[in-house]
Order: structure tokens, then sequence, then C-alpha cells
């Protein structure tokens, strides 16, 4: 049995009557699937020939286009009609791409072409005669309402009181849409201040003053105040001196050209309000003895890392005098816990000791070592801050000794008496510096030092 191979790309050297031959030959010996394969073969060859003599020259074609005026495909080998044929029957054409390239999925036009502005369609269902011309793309915040405001407000201030930065504060407000409700920001930062220290005070006056002109006007201003007034009673709850405190921020405002200089004129004699009345007195009090200043930059005390050194140094030392004359214990750690300088504790401790020093008398070591003993106890003052304090009077003893000749004999006394207190350490005591004396025997000694 001779077994044929049929490729479909290679034409076979066999004529059509050799085929028919061959197909006659063999047709006994095939299997019914072998031979539908068979019929499957030359059915594809016919169809690659088509497509072959598609390619002819065009005087080809028109001299076949008339015998095939009965409308069916060519075939070569006069097999009539190939099924599901989609080449033109016709045999024009040339293979070019339609439209000259300038068509089909995808495709946006010809190459080079330009496309001219076209003019929007009135019947367009998309036509929008508002957005005809220069349209303007823009985001779009929503305005807050009441609870969103306090709810987002809140946290910046809080924030701004651990970093001070007021332009940071700008720039998150700018961000936001306050709407209308924008001098609300003013009363819920001076709402907060009031619970909170003096140097939040402080930092609260500066903001306002910061934000007018950039933020917030002085209507807007004025208006918050007008609202802190309303809610003063509701404010005494949690903080009884709301109202003379209100009073230093409206003084301070004024000072500051955040509330216009006219804001007091206008309750003159339309006050109800105790409270109100009170918080509008302190602010008349405060800017007529202040006439003369630009700022009542004091009206918040001295406070916090943010006053210079020397004003710290002054407010401790005017705390120790006033405490050597009234010997309040308990006004001394109020003036002291307003100072907020926990860091610079040991500078009231150095202050202290410098007093016992130069001071005549005993009172002034017992009453500085009973105060020592409360700031100790309580924990205002540290360990570390005490005994950096005393370690810079042993520094600076020698030239303390030049204005008081018995520092060191003063000095040994006073840290065995707070020894004695438990106020400071037995390491602090030792250490302590004394002077040695040189004693001398008679003169008849010849002048020899004594062992």
């Amino acid at each position: 049995i001779w077994v044929l191979s049929f490729d479909d790309d290679v034409d076979h050297p066999y004529g059509d009557e050799d085929e028919a031959a061959l197909e006659a030959e063999v047709n006994g010996n095939w299997t019914p699937q072998e031979k539908a394969l068979h019929e499957a073969r030359l059915k594809a060859k016919a169809k690659r020939r088509v497509r072959k003599s598609s390619s002819r020259s065009e005087s080809l074609s028109e001299s076949l286009s008339g015998e095939l005026a009965d409308g069916d495909s060519y075939s070569p080998k006069g097999k009539g009609p190939v099924p599901n044929d989609r080449k033109s029957r016709t045999g024009k054409g040339r293979g070019l791409p339609k439209k000259g390239g300038a068509g089909g999925k995808g495709v946006w036009g010809a190459a080079g072409m330009v496309y001219e502005v076209e003019e929007p369609d009135v019947k367009d269902p998309n036509y929008d005669e508002v957005a005809q011309g220069d349209t303007v793309y823009a985001t779009v915040v929503p305005e807050l309402d009441e609870r969103e405001l306090e709810k987002t407000v809140n946290p910046i201030v809080q924030e701004y009181f651990e970093h001070g930065d007021t332009k940071e504060v700008q720039m998150l407000l700018k961000e936001l849409n306050l709407g209308h409700h924008k001098y609300e920001f003013s009363s819920l930062a001076v709402s907060l201040s009031l619970e909170g220290k003096a140097s939040h005070r402080e930092l609260t006056s500066r903001l306002l003053r910061d934000l007018v002109g950039k933020v917030l006007s002085e209507s807007d201003m004025a208006r918050a105040f007008d609202k802190i007034l309303k809610e003063l009673p509701d404010l005494m709850l949690d903080t009884p001196e709301a109202p003379q405190m209100l009073g230093q921020f409206i003084a301070r405002a004024i000072a500051d050209h955040a509330l216009p200089m006219a804001f007091l004129d206008r309750y003159k004699g339309k006050v109800d309000c105790d409270h109100a009345r009170a918080a509008l007195d302190r602010a008349a009090v405060l800017l007529s003895m202040k006439r003369e200043m630009v700022r009542l930059d004091n009206v918040w005390g001295v406070g916090g890392g943010l006053r210079p050194v020397k004003h710290l140094v002054k407010e401790m030392n005017f705390l120790l005098k006033e405490y050597l004359v009234s010997g309040e214990v308990k006004e001394a750690e109020r003036c002291l816990r307003d100072l907020e300088v926990p860091h610079f504790h040991h500078e009231l401790v150095y202050e202290a000791v410098v007093m016992v020093l130069e001071s005549k008398g005993d009172t002034a070591v017992k009453m500085m070592c009973k105060l020592l003993q409360a700031f100790w106890k309580i924990g205002l003052i540290t360990v570390d801050q005490m005994n950096r304090g005393f370690q810079r009077v042993y520094d600076e003893l020698p030239e303390i000794n030049l204005d008081v000749p018995h520092a060191h004999s003063i000095m040994e006394s006073f840290t065995d008496l707070c020894y004695q207190e438990s106020v400071i350490t037995k390491q602090l005591r030792d250490s302590c510096p004394s002077r040695g004396r040189k004693r001398f025997v008679s003169e008849g000694d010849g002048g020899l030092i004594k062992n």
C-alpha cells in the first residue's frame, strides 16, 4: 500500500487526470476518515488557486467576467463555484485599504489631516448654553455646617497650642470653606483657651491678631466676641474666672487692632447680664490703664518658654521677694506654676540660695528652706532641677565670696539644714565647697603653720 502525503502549502506535480486516476486506484483501499481528509485537502487547494487567480491582470479579469455572466465564482479547474468565497466575483480591485487608509477601526483619519474646530450643535442633547466659551474647572469644597466646623476646628486649635505657628493655621483655614460660619472659629478658639493655661490664652491672642486682615475681618471678630458674651453664663460653669479672662481678651484684641475701637461703646447702657457687664468693665479698665502703650503684651502674665530669659529671672526674683514679705507658700506655688517653665525651675533654686547668702539673720534661711521643702514634697521642683540650682551656686561661690565674705560658712550651714529637712541629698551636701583656713601658732613660734 502506497501512503501519499498531501501538504497544503506545496503544489504537487500531479495533473487533474492523474489525480482522478490515483483517486480511483486507491479509493477502494481508503477508510472513510482518510477519504474525508483527502476531500478536505482538495477543497483547500482549490481555494488557494482561486486566490492566486484574483491577482492576474485586468485584461484577464475582464475577459473572464464575460464568461461568468451567470454570477458563479470562477474556478480555474472548472469545478463550479467555490462556496463561502468572499473575494470579488468581478475580479476588480487592487487590494488597497479603503478611503486611502483613513477608514477602519481605531483610525481617526488619514495621515496629515487637520481637523477644524466644529461649532457646537444646538440639537445635540449634551449642548449647554452656559458652558459655551472659556470653560473653567475648579475644585469645589463643600461648606461646613456648625457640627462639622467644631469637629474640624478643635484639632487645629489644639495642635496650634503645641507648635504656636500662626501661618500654618492660616493655611489650614484657607483650605476650608467656612462660609458664613467663619466668625465661629474665633469664638471656638477663645472658648478652648479659657479652659487651658495662660500660655494658651497668649497664643490665642496672637492668633486673633494675625488672622485679622488675612482670613477674618474686624466685623467677623466683633461678631465672635458678641457670641462669647452671650454664652458667658455657660462658660462660667467650667471656668468661674471667665468674665475677667474675656475682658482681658477684649482689651488685648482692641490694643492689637483686631477689634474696632468702638466695640465697647456699642454696649454702654445696653447690657443686662451681670457677667457680660463685668467682662466689659474689665476691658475698659485695662484700656484706660494702658492707654500709652500700643499693645497689652503682658495681659496674660509672663509664662512659657516664649518669653525671654531676663523676664523669667525678673519674675522669679519678684516671686521670692514677695514670699519673704508675706510668707505664703500657696501663693508662691501658684505664681511659679503660672510661669509654666518647669525646665527653668533651677533658676528659682539658684536665686533662693543667693538670697540666703546675701541676707542678714536666720529668718531668710529658715523661710527659703521651708519653701524649697514644700516645692520638693509636692513635686514642683525635681531632683535634677534642685541639684542643678545648688551646683550653679557652688561654681560661682568664689565670686560671691568677694561681695559676701562669710559666704562659705553660710553655705555650709544652709546645706546642712536642707539635708536635715530632706531637701537635698547627702551627695549634694558633701560636694559643697569649703574654704581651707590656715591657722598659725603664736608669734614666738616663728610663723610656723600648725599641722
